[in-house]
């Protein structure tokens, strides 16, 4: 939705896909359907609300089908040694993940989102996460926001 809204109507001249990667189908499914309850877009902007969502129900609202046409689906383990990944990501979205990791596999993940994310790319965590901002690959830029170093 965000990136349509940035680049308007050159959206179709760009390459701008998005991978949504779980460990869980069942997440991955329900992320695929794209239903969510009303509260649930509360803090949505009415212009996104209509523009990406329809009514599902009344109680639901579902994203639109060429909304999440754009976004592949796959299930992936970011314990993986190796990232399958053939390109570089300008900006990788890693939320609320790594606190359930110890210090030596955060630093590993860490290194391995940096390996993946373009130069001059960014990384976005947790607000209840960090890098630290000494040592890390990445620069930090904003809370919860990293750049990495060219």
């Amino acid at each position: 939705m965000l990136i349509k809204e940035f680049l308007g109507a050159d959206y179709s001249r760009w390459s701008a896909g998005v991978l949504a990667t779980d460990i869980s189908s069942q997440a991955l499914q329900k992320a695929i359907v794209g239903i969510y309850p009303a509260e649930s877009l509360i803090n949505v902007p009415s212009k996104f609300k209509h523009s990406y969502f329809q009514k599902f129900n009344g109680e639901h609202y579902q994203v639109k089908a060429a909304i999440r046409k754009e976004v592949l689906f796959r299930r992936f383990n970011l314990m993986n040694e190796r990232f399958p990944f053939k390109k570089p990501f300008h900006v990788i979205f890693c939320r609320n993940v790594m606190i359930y990791f110890d210090q030596k596999t955060r630093e590993k993940l860490v290194n391995r989102l940096f390996n993946i994310t373009a130069p001059g790319g960014y990384l976005f965590i947790g607000n209840a996460e960090t890098l630290g901002r000494t040592n890390s690959p990445y620069t930090y830029r904003a809370s919860s926001i990293y750049q990495r170093k060219n």
